[in-house]
């Protein structure tokens, strides 16, 4: 795998994340949305921390700066 993730995003990524968790954990969302939103936190905090997004790679999209 390498990387397809840039620094910016794999920052907005993880912020993205914890906001989400945040407001999962302070049950200001609820019900179905609070699993949906918990679903796309992880996702975004697996694929911050290894700098890759399998749909970034099926696009053939790279965000990161190729040297």
């Amino acid at each position: 795998m390498k990387k397809n993730l840039g620094n910016i995003d794999r920052v907005i990524r993880l912020v993205t994340a914890g906001v989400l968790a945040m407001l999962w954990f302070q049950n200001v969302i609820t019900g179905t949305w609070a699993i949906v939103a918990l679903v796309i936190a992880v996702v975004f905090a697996l694929t911050g921390f290894i700098s890759w997004c399998p749909i970034y790679a099926m696009l053939g999209i790279k965000s990161n700066a190729v040297k």
